[in-house]
């Protein structure tokens, strides 16, 4: 019985700490795996559109009359098939990841460097500033993100300056409406009443105070955006109102794969799937970000 006592307490001592080290290690696989996958993903992608003209077997424009509508693997120079004037399929994606990125991309800054500046400035000013700020932005949001693009695109004419610009100015209105929630909160901390007290004006508050504060989660939104405006340019181009052929975007290459989807699917499958990666590639990142910069997640 003595013999029996003692070993209980060893058999505890040594099966405790490796069920506790399996279960960290669960944890930390669960939290950070996905993450550090989306973030190879989106670093890959941005690689690729960078070296497109590097990476890519073929011009993306040429036209090869012998392999019309051929298959995967079908021709041994164009491994994801051809399209039906005989364009390379992967250097029109390849090329295409500069096109769909490049908006994504741009179209967030835009709307952040023109919506975070006036939240913050209705957040801590109110009065007059807040009330006209609000409701523009609230006339904005009333219509969703695709249609406010595909108006103002529709005016301006489908050219990459043009549809950065509409996609920024459609996703305007949700940093506005963020900075100024955040502002709301920062400016009743002590730190603001401090800087209010030794004589910081109200746009030295603003730029050293506020913004700093705000800008976590700025920044993990503006990247769960870029996942939106990718969607968003695919949507225009798809419906015709985004860079005209034979320019090559994820979404034109879709729109023009539409018609042969039942004898040649490989068009719009691979077009999709570069898409729905990106998309998956920068939510994943945001995550990421959130976890990084919030403070309220560091400790974990």
């Amino acid at each position: 019985m003595a013999i029996a006592r003692r070993a209980d307490p060893v058999d505890l001592a040594v099966a405790v700490p490796a069920d506790a080290a399996r279960g960290a290690m669960r944890i930390y696989l669960r939290r950070w795996l996905p993450i550090g996958i989306g973030i190879l993903m989106a670093v890959a992608m941005i690689v690729v559109a960078a070296a497109a003209p590097l990476l890519a077997p073929l011009s993306p424009s040429a036209q090869f009359s012998d392999a019309v509508l051929k298959g995967p693997g079908a021709v041994e120079r164009h491994a994801l098939g051809t399209d039906e004037f005989g364009r390379d399929i992967l250097s029109r994606i390849i090329w295409g990841a500069r096109i769909s990125l490049q908006v994504g991309l741009a179209s967030v800054v835009f709307g952040f460097a023109l919506g975070v500046p006036l939240g913050i400035l209705a957040g801590y000013r109110g009065a007059w500033a807040e009330v006209s700020i609000m409701r523009v932005t609230d006339m904005l949001m009333a219509f969703p993100t695709l249609l406010l693009a595909l108006i103002i695109v529709t005016a301006l004419g489908g050219t990459l300056v043009n549809e950065i610009v509409a996609i920024g100015i459609a996703l305007t209105p949700n940093f506005v409406r963020l900075a100024r929630s955040l502002t709301l909160t920062i400016r009743e901390n002590d730190y603001i009443m401090a800087a209010r007290a030794i004589g910081a004006g109200q746009f030295r508050a603003m730029a050293r105070h506020v913004f700093p504060n705000a800008l976590y989660a700025l920044v993990v939104v503006a990247t769960l955006y870029i996942a939106t405006a990718i969607r968003t340019e695919a949507s225009l181009s798809f419906l015709g109102l985004g860079i005209p052929p034979p320019t090559p975007s994820w979404g034109n290459i879709l729109s023009e794969g539409r018609q042969y989807i039942k004898c040649c699917p490989w068009i719009t499958t691979f077009s999709g799937l570069a898409i729905m990666l990106a998309v998956l590639a920068f939510n994943l990142v945001g995550d990421a970000l959130r976890d990084l910069l919030d403070p309220r997640l560091r400790g974990e």
